[in-house]
């Protein structure tokens, strides 16, 4: 790529999507990572209530926020490198697991309301 109308290179998209596919999907990971970081911060006030049972949903939050960030890169990029080759395969693993993250965090929650 060359530069484009005073763009650099390096700042241009590496797709061919004018719909911006990737960039809306990253945004909606994004949401996701922020709610979970909110959710935490809610759960951080369980702690005078439950005690440190309450510290368990946090930290769960806060790892699944964690893990959806340190990934977030990668996604975008596969979900590029799809749109570039006109084949995308959905991101199921990172779904079953934001899934499997939240049932975990529920029933965590509904265990510490009670036995907290």
């Amino acid at each position: 790529m060359s530069e484009h109308d005073g763009v650099p290179a390096a700042l241009m998209t590496p797709h061919g999507d004018s719909g911006l596919q990737p960039e809306r999907t990253s945004l909606a990971w994004g949401r996701t990572l922020l709610a979970l970081v909110v959710c935490a911060c809610f759960f951080l006030r369980w702690l005078q209530g439950h005690g440190w049972l309450g510290a368990g949903p946090a930290l769960m939050c806060l790892l699944m926020a964690f893990l959806l960030w340190a990934t977030q890169r990668p996604r975008y990029h596969k979900g590029a490198a799809g749109i570039r080759h006109s084949w995308l395969a959905p991101a199921l693993v990172s779904v079953l697991l934001v899934g499997l993250g939240v049932a975990v965090m529920s029933a965590l929650s509904i265990w510490t309301i009670l036995h907290g």
